[in-house]
């Protein structure tokens, strides 16, 4: 028993393996259990898949309180808050993704679940190296706050809308050099035996649903070096640094088919996002100034939500009357992944 009080990362490991016990319940729950066969999944049950995974999520930030207190239940609120916002950039992207490649919305749940696993395995190395840099190199964190100022700034005033055209992408046209890869969709495989056209022996081919797999994943990767180091700058504990990144992620994952229908309504957000990074950048720069230890947890949470309520708030009035977008043909691009 005394194993599981060993410290991991800060924290007990008794802890860790708490929470990836919930994780892994989730996630067996939801292809074995409520998604074993594959169907189109409807804006009802999007809606309340996403209610429980939320649910969970605040419900962890009672288990953080319970076990480590007010101050640390409140970093976990504002790292989930700003990690779930930043990563709606994320839904529009993977709009674009399943569009291009043709993924039929009933095979587009396997795939963002399959997704999911690569997601807490790569947040969970960035994470682990940032913690790392943090603890031996203090000033790493004033490298990740003005960071991500400029890139609010950036994305603040940033150009007008621009195509993105995954054709020309070089990464998808580098798979399709690398890979063999099928011209349709076979069900839910990631990967088919075909004969080879030369020889007629059968062979590997990756089908669509693998390349949309990759690039989703990769992805990730590229929107996690703004949601890294903006959590980081909330707290540095690797705990709630990672477990505020996956619930999050993981919510959001099952709101994308509620949300991909009406993508258009929430342009203006990137407005409050720019300001959010500022803000979230400065934090560190403005307890040095005023003496403090760490910008009050409190304070940064009230902000944060102030901040999202009023982008929100804008956004949807602005568009008012709007169409929304069918579920995976989601618009080809969104003004706040521009800056990235």
């Amino acid at each position: 028993m005394e194993i599981l009080l060993t410290l991991f990362l800060g924290q007990p490991l008794w802890m860790w393996l708490t929470f990836l016990a919930i994780v892994i319940g989730l996630l067996v729950l939801d292809l074995g259990v409520f998604n074993r066969d594959d169907h189109v999944i409807g804006v009802a049950e999007s809606l309340k898949t996403s209610a429980l995974y939320i649910t969970l999520g605040l419900a962890f930030g009672g288990f953080v309180w319970w076990q480590l207190g007010t101050e640390p239940a409140a970093q976990y609120l504002t790292a989930f808050v700003v990690e779930k916002t930043l990563a709606l950039d994320n839904i529009f992207v993977i709009a674009l993704i399943f569009g291009f490649f043709a993924i039929p919305a009933a095979y587009q749940h396997r795939v963002l679940f399959w997704g999911i696993l690569g997601v807490i395995v790569l947040r969970g190395i960035m994470i682990g190296l940032g913690a790392t840099l943090v603890e031996q190199y203090h000033w790493v964190l004033y490298v990740f706050a003005g960071f991500l100022i400029l890139t609010g700034i950036k994305m603040l005033f940033a150009g007008g809308e621009e195509e993105h055209d995954l054709a020309s992408n070089p990464v998808v046209r580098f798979l399709k050099r690398r890979l063999r890869v099928t011209d349709e969709i076979h069900g839910h495989a990631f990967t088919v035996r075909k004969p080879d056209p030369a020889t007629g022996k059968l062979i590997r081919y990756a089908t669509p649903l693998l390349l949309a797999l990759i690039v989703i994943e990769l992805a990730d990767l590229v929107f996690a070096v703004d949601s890294v180091p903006a959590v980081f700058t909330i707290t540095t504990d690797p705990y709630i640094v990672y477990t505020s990144n996956i619930f999050a992620i993981l919510g959001l994952r099952a709101l994308y088919f509620a949300l991909s229908a009406i993508l258009r309504r929430f342009t203006y957000l990137k407005y409050a996002l720019s300001v959010l990074l500022v803000f979230i950048g400065s934090k560190v720069f403005i307890a040095d100034l005023m003496g403090w230890e760490k910008f009050p947890p409190v304070w940064s949470l009230g902000i944060t939500f102030a901040i999202l309520t009023a982008g929100v708030a804008y956004s949807l009035w602005k568009t008012r009357g709007d169409a929304g977008t069918p579920p995976g043909t989601g618009p080809h691009t969104h003004p706040a992944h521009e800056a990235r």
